[in-house]
């Protein structure tokens, strides 16, 4: 009966590792293919404002309660705003400017390495007009 018990054990255990192997690549497989939308849509983007938007922001600020930037100013608003960057009316080029390479809370900053100065004029002039934009139904 030791016999058996000293061949289980490592036979468990091997099982038991094999299945933690497996599971720590399942997140990494679920948020590879949660992320395929914005990659197509990134993919398809034509504005550069829109593919910086796409590349850098949407991540934390597109519509949806999954992402913590539309909850964070969903939350510090109670609602009085719309959330999502996109959907907002009155964003200020400056204002979208002095965020990204400065951040703010949690949102960490942005280097021109990162985002050009042409890159975040032209993220800042299309954020800006996307909540001007007629609400389609």
């Amino acid at each position: 009966m030791n016999a058996a018990i000293l061949l289980t054990v490592p036979v468990a255990m091997a099982l038991v590792l094999a299945g933690s192997q497996r599971a720590a690549s399942t997140p990494a497989d679920a948020a590879a293919v949660a992320d395929a939308p914005r990659k197509s849509a990134l993919a398809l983007a034509t504005d550069p404002g829109e593919r910086v938007y796409l590349k850098w922001c949407a991540p934390c600020h597109a519509p949806g309660i999954e992402h913590p930037g539309t909850n964070a100013i969903t939350a510090k608003y109670r609602g009085d705003r719309p959330g999502a960057l996109i959907a907002q009316a009155d964003l200020d080029p400056a204002l979208i400017k002095l965020m990204v390479r400065h951040g703010i809370s949690v949102m960490p900053t942005f280097r021109k390495t990162e985002i050009s100065d042409p890159e975040l004029d032209a993220l800042a002039a299309w954020l800006a007009a996307q909540g001007k934009k007629p609400k389609q139904e």
